[in-house]
C-alpha cells in the first residue's frame, strides 16, 4: 500500500498535461492543508475534485533538520515524515531534505511510472506525458531525467 503526500509541485504540473488523476495510482494521497491554501493563492486544479484525498494538518516543528524550504514544501515533509509516507515533490531542495530524513521521495515523473505499473497507463502514453512535463509545464526538467523515467518503463515491460 502506497500512501503519499504531496507538495504543489506534482499537483501543478500533473495538471497542467491534463494527467492530475495519475494522482490516483497511490492507495492513498494526502495534501497537507499548507500545500492546498497555497494552491488556492493560485488556482487549485479544477481535477483535483476528481481526486480522492485527505485534507491533513501538519506540524514541521517535529522535523530535525534546518530547513530552507518553503511553507507547503515543509508541510509536506512533515506529513511525509509523521506518517511514514512518500513524498511527492519537484523540488530539488524538497527532494534532498527527504532524502536526509530518510523519507523515500518522488516527483511527478515517478507518478506517472507508478501509474503504469499500475496498468492506469500504456507505456507510450506514459512516455508521452513525461516529455509533456519537459515541454508543456512550468517544471524545470532535463531530457537525462526524462530518458531515465522511460527507461524505467521499458525495463519492466
Amino acid at each position: 500500500m502506497i500512501v503519499a503526500v504531496a507538495d504543489t509541485g506534482p499537483l501543478i504540473h500533473l495538471d497542467e498535461i491534463g494527467a492530475i488523476d495519475v494522482l490516483s495510482a497511490v492507495d492513498g494521497l494526502l495534501i497537507p492543508q499548507t500545500v492546498y491554501e497555497e494552491l488556492e493563492a493560485g488556482t487549485v486544479p479544477p481535477a483535483l475534485s476528481n481526486l480522492e484525498y485527505e485534507l491533513v494538518e501538519a506540524d514541521p516543528t517535529e522535523l530535525t533538520v534546518d530547513l530552507n524550504l518553503d511553507p507547503g514544501e515543509t508541510a509536506a515533509l512533515a506529513v511525509a515524515s509523521d506518517r511514514s509516507a512518500v513524498l511527492l515533490t519537484d523540488d530539488l531542495e524538497a527532494r534532498d531534505t527527504a532524502n536526509d530524513l530518510s523519507i523515500e521521495v518522488h516527483g511527478s515523473i515517478g507518478v506517472i511510472v507508478l501509474a503504469y505499473h499500475r496498468d492506469q497507463l500504456t507505456r507510450s502514453k506514459a512516455a508521452e506525458l513525461m516529455r509533456a512535463l519537459q515541454t508543456e509545464t512550468s517544471l524545470f526538467i532535463t531530457d537525462s531525467v526524462v530518458e531515465k523515467g522511460i527507461s524505467l518503463l521499458e525495463s519492466s515491460s
